[in-house]
């Protein structure tokens, strides 16, 4: 007595969701690769020129002081400054934990000690990262009737913070501060992963 035959079809099944999650595997992987590059490139890219504005991207304050990372950024846009890139500087960044400084305004009292005149700095102070930020910043952009921007910030930070200033409408060169320390991958990655989230709308 011979036995019926098995059917065929749930195998078919399976290989064919396993060529899917294959083919899902290798697209995310070449986005990843591809990102990466891009954000590398833009870290290694100083598109200096002469615009309506400088902005410095905020980063963490000690106790009403920048941490050296913010201070080289600012010690950047002096520079950028100094040369007449532009004629106005805008430090953003909201409070962190300590809620009695926040970054923007920290910021623009390091540049005024710095000599940068007070009625040419403006402050960002409510921005809780990158994108709210990007957002605020350009507001002010546009209230003021400037057009077009010099972004401060680390290299790695510079392509989602371009990505970001264009999608407000805004003209964005990248002026990364210098410092051969801020091309590790690890940074590097973690931009292709909060850069992604933007792009998909899960950062709002």
């Amino acid at each position: 007595m011979f036995g019926s035959a098995q059917p065929a079809r749930p195998r078919r099944r399976n290989n064919f969701f396993s060529a899917l999650r294959s083919i899902a595997a290798a697209t995310l992987f070449v986005y990843c690769g591809l990102t990466y590059l891009e954000v590398e490139r833009q870290a290694q890219r100083d598109e200096t020129q002469h615009a309506d504005v400088i902005v410095v991207f905020g980063a963490a304050e000690y106790a009403g002081k920048p941490s050296p990372v913010y201070r080289a950024r600012l010690d950047h846009a002096v520079e950028l400054f100094a040369r007449g890139v532009a004629p106005i500087i805008v430090t953003s960044g909201g409070a962190g934990r300590d809620l009695r400084f926040s970054e923007g305004q920290v910021g623009r009292d390091y540049l005024a000690a710095r000599g940068i005149p007070e009625s040419q700095l403006i402050a960002e102070t409510q921005g809780e990262d990158t994108l709210q930020s990007t957002k605020r910043v350009a507001a002010i952009m546009h209230e003021n009737g400037m057009h077009s921007c010099v972004a401060v910030s680390d290299g790695y930070h510079m392509f989602r913070i371009k990505k970001m200033m264009q999608a407000q409408g805004v003209t964005v060169y990248g002026a990364p501060r210098p410092d051969p320390h801020t091309s590790h991958h690890w940074l590097m990655l973690d931009e292709v992963f909060k850069y992604t989230l933007w792009e998909l709308h899960l950062e709002s």
